[in-house]
């Protein structure tokens, strides 16, 4: 943790939802000035992806959820490197066309060059699977300042995962159940054990059936869940003031609160601006 140089990271697994988290962050950084450099997961992948459907074939449980298929130590050291002097370097993963358009032609399935943060950022913003991992190879969790899980129930986050990966990346259903497979082990073993080091937790709940993920039609809607929000530490957390500004949400246990999926966006906003403004203020001043 560092009051100079904060971090926040937002950790959830593929299919989660940790993208539609970092557009409400940066809707608040825009809103509070706040300049942000940000980290994405996928750029410390350690293998293209044609080395990695290689690597796959011969080890049948290999994933990209597994640690040694990720450059976490390097990852540790940007987070360490920032919280000590603001600085650091990130590449990006190219996904698909527009991601291949957008980094000037680069290969689809491959990384753009590793290049330094722009200095003079208020805060680092990681989003991706690790941002809290610690094993016996590194401690990612010490870093951030503030570190949010994000936490759909399991049927939920493989749904979304289907419907994502077979629209937007054109996998097949069979494809991508196979993945889901694959990464079980490393699901329980390195992707959960992160979310006891979260300080806030967003878990959506869908109101509807999802017995069987495999086989449904739609993603179930915002306003066909609920969402938990889970605070490792209530202290400070004005539980009154939010249950009265998010309509039909109601306290679930004394370090939680539920509300109206529709109403994520909102919850979001008041708990985490004044987080946020505590953090850049705080370095503002030692500026």
């Amino acid at each position: 943790m560092s009051a100079r140089h904060p971090i926040i990271s937002v950790t959830g697994s593929s299919g989660a939802g940790t993208t539609s988290v970092r557009n409400t962050f940066e809707q608040i950084f825009r809103r509070e000035d706040v300049s942000a450099v940000y980290i994405e997961g996928d750029g410390f992948h350690a293998y293209d992806r044609d080395t990695m459907r290689a690597m796959m074939a011969h080890e049948p449980t290999l994933s990209h959820f597994a640690p040694r298929a990720n450059l976490l130590p390097e990852l540790e050291e940007v987070f360490r490197s920032y919280s000590e002097s603001g600085t650091g370097r990130t590449r990006h993963y190219v996904h698909d066309e527009a991601d291949a358009a957008r980094y000037g032609g680069v290969p689809i399935g491959t990384f753009t060059r590793w290049e330094p943060f722009q200095p003079g950022s208020d805060l680092l913003f990681y989003e991706g699977l690790h941002g809290c991992v610690v094993d016996n190879n590194v401690d990612l969790a010490r870093y951030p300042d503030l570190k949010i899980g994000v936490v759909p129930v399991i049927n939920l986050e493989w749904i979304q995962k289907l419907h994502r990966d077979r629209s937007t990346r054109g996998y097949s259903t069979e494809a991508v159940t196979d993945v889901i497979l694959r990464r079980m082990p490393d699901y329980v073993q390195t992707i959960c054990p992160q979310f006891s080091w979260t300080d806030i937790n967003f878990q959506r709940v869908p109101t509807v059936d999802t017995s069987n993920p495999f086989i449904a039609r739609w993603i179930p809607t915002a306003d066909e869940s609920m969402v938990v929000i889970r605070f490792k530490d209530p202290k400070g957390i004005d539980f009154s003031y939010l249950v009265s500004m998010i309509h039909d949400s109601f306290m679930s246990r004394a370090n939680s609160i539920v509300i109206p999926g529709g109403k994520l966006d909102l919850a979001m906003q008041l708990i985490l601006t004044p987080i946020i403004m505590q953090l850049v203020e705080r370095r503002r001043r030692l500026a």
